[in-house]
């Protein structure tokens, strides 16, 4: 699995949940399906009236969710920006053709109204739940800062007692004198730190 691939699912996913924050700070969150895809960038439309746009406007954060049928999520986190103004109608006139529902919801010219937003850069996360153990794994793609480290690890002050791994739901963690989290399986559920008596389990 890799950044390009998770873009490809998506692509397969279709329609997408775009998570947002307000000028109030409360989360917002799209569905939006008027996306293009490129190997190593998606552009997507919206109304420059919208509070969507406006959003992404004033901070460009944008987090967005897909869910495949096979149980897998993924997760891409970046920042979302205008397409230059020279390139609006050559990303739009894609989108269009890609999406012929889009002319139902704003025919003939009006489209003008709208505006082209590109991501060519951001940190992803693939989730796979549909296999056992389960799978996950983190990629950049672009010039992407290198993703926060998550989940759990065990420190070496770790007594080797085995009690976070009989409660590790994926038995995703292996014996030694300091036991270890196989960070691909974890769920990040926490079961290991709760339960361990030394305290020796970190959540990062």
């Amino acid at each position: 699995m890799d950044a390009k691939t998770c873009l490809k699912k998506l692509e397969y996913v279709g329609v997408l949940a775009f998570a947002t924050v307000d000028r109030e700070g409360a989360p917002q969150i799209r569905n939006i399906s008027a996306i293009h895809y490129e190997p190593d960038a998606l552009y997507f439309f919206t109304a420059r009236g919208k509070g969507f746009c406006r959003e992404l406007l004033s901070d460009g954060r944008v987090q967005i969710l897909g869910y495949t049928k096979f149980k897998e999520m993924i997760r891409l986190s970046a920042k979302a920006v205008p397409v230059p103004e020279e390139e609006q109608k050559k990303w739009m006139d894609m989108i269009f053709t890609e999406q012929p529902y889009l002319a139902n919801v704003y025919p003939r010219d009006t489209r003008e109204i709208g505006i082209v937003f590109e991501i060519k850069a951001g940190n992803m996360e693939y989730f796979n739940l549909g296999v056992n153990p389960i799978f996950r794994e983190n990629y950049t793609f672009g010039k992407a800062v290198t993703a926060r480290e998550k989940g759990y690890r065990i420190a070496e002050n770790c007594i080797g007692c085995g009690t976070c791994a009989e409660r590790c739901p994926q038995r995703c963690i292996e014996p030694g004198t300091t036991y270890r989290i196989q960070p691909e399986h974890c769920l990040h559920c926490g079961a290991c730190f709760e339960n361990c008596p030394a305290g020796a389990v970190i959540k990062l």
